[in-house]
This record gives C-alpha cells, structure tokens and sequence, in this order.
C-alpha cells in the first residue's frame, strides 16, 4: 500500500460521444499537476454476468461465438448486459436460458471484477452453478450465433493452459472455481 496521499483528477465537465451498446463520454479532467487533459470512458448502464455450469459428467458449459472486435470465433461463459431491473443473479439465469438453455438454481458468486478499469466503469460477477434445469434456447439479439459446447472439465484445463482462452470472465471463473474446490481436475 502506497505511504503517501493518492492525488485525483478534477472532473471539469463531460459530453457523451456515443450512445449504443457502449456509452462513451468524454470528460474535460484537470490533472493533479494542473494540466488539462480529455479522457473518454464506457459508462455503460449494464454489467457483464456469466456463470460456469459444471454437468454431473464434470463438464463446462460454454458457448462458442463470433466475437467481431477480434475477428473470430472463442470460447466464453454465457453471460451478457443486465437490464436496469434485474440484479446480477437474475441476469445471469436469464443470459443462460437465452444463451445454452439452462436455468441456474443456486448460484455461488465467485469474482467481481473491472475487465478494463482504465476506459469502463462497470463490474463484471461471475457466478458458479451445478443445480440446474435444461431449458429452450431463445437467444434475444440476431447479432448473436451462439453454439452450446460441453467441455470436459481436463480439456478446458489443457486450453487454458495452452493459452487458447482469451475471454477474461472465462479465465477468471476458472481460476476462481478451481480456487475454491468447486473444480476439480
């Protein structure tokens, strides 16, 4: 921890930029040491959920989707935005009946975290689960082509490993269930 006083910057003013799926603002920011500056930031309304379904045959239930920004196929939780009514858990059970066509029962909360503190202000809750109902699949965006894949729980550990994972939730969750004894190899 540092010994000294963390100085802030000065909110001057601001001006949203973009307004969509992301909201950009840019903010007029006076700098401690008086210099002035502009710095843009996501103040998205919702936060990221996702969830590691863990199966009786101890696999993962992932989805495998085009993600446009890298131009190309991964493999990530399901998960999404939350709606300005819901709380995180019920987001997440609804982004997993939309997503794989599973209704989570009790879910663990494993992490918290800001995947880029330094452009977005919102958290990202991963939770864990493996009391669940099969359900229908309903995604709710056309943007989205989402395939159910089942993973053993080894080969997530070999892709892991390998550094084939790239999604954070993903990596988180991981280490954050096998942390916890929830995932064992």
């Amino acid at each position: 921890m540092p010994d000294r006083i963390e100085p802030k910057w000065k909110r001057i003013d601001q001006r949203t930029v973009y307004k969509g799926r992301v909201h950009i603002v840019e903010h007029d920011v006076e700098l401690p040491n008086g210099q002035r500056s502009k710095y843009e930031v996501d103040h998205g309304d919702s936060c990221a959920v996702a969830v590691i379904v863990k199966t009786s045959k101890n696999e993962i239930v992932l989805t495998h989707q085009y993600r446009f920004p890298l131009d190309r196929w991964i493999y990530d939780l399901p998960g999404g935005g939350k709606h300005m009514d819901e709380t995180p858990e019920e987001a997440a059970v609804r982004e997993c009946q939309e997503e794989v066509g599973v209704k989570p029962g009790k879910l663990i909360k494993l992490a918290t975290f800001y995947p880029n503190p330094g452009r977005i202000d919102w958290p990202a809750h991963i939770f864990y689960c493996e009391d669940f109902e099969e359900s229908k699949i309903e995604l709710g965006d056309p943007s989205e082509d989402v395939e159910r894949v089942l993973v053993p729980v080894e080969k997530l550990h070999k892709l892991v490993t390998d550094q084939k994972i790239v999604d954070p939730s993903l990596l988180i969750g991981w280490y954050a269930a096998r942390d916890k004894g929830l995932i064992k190899l």
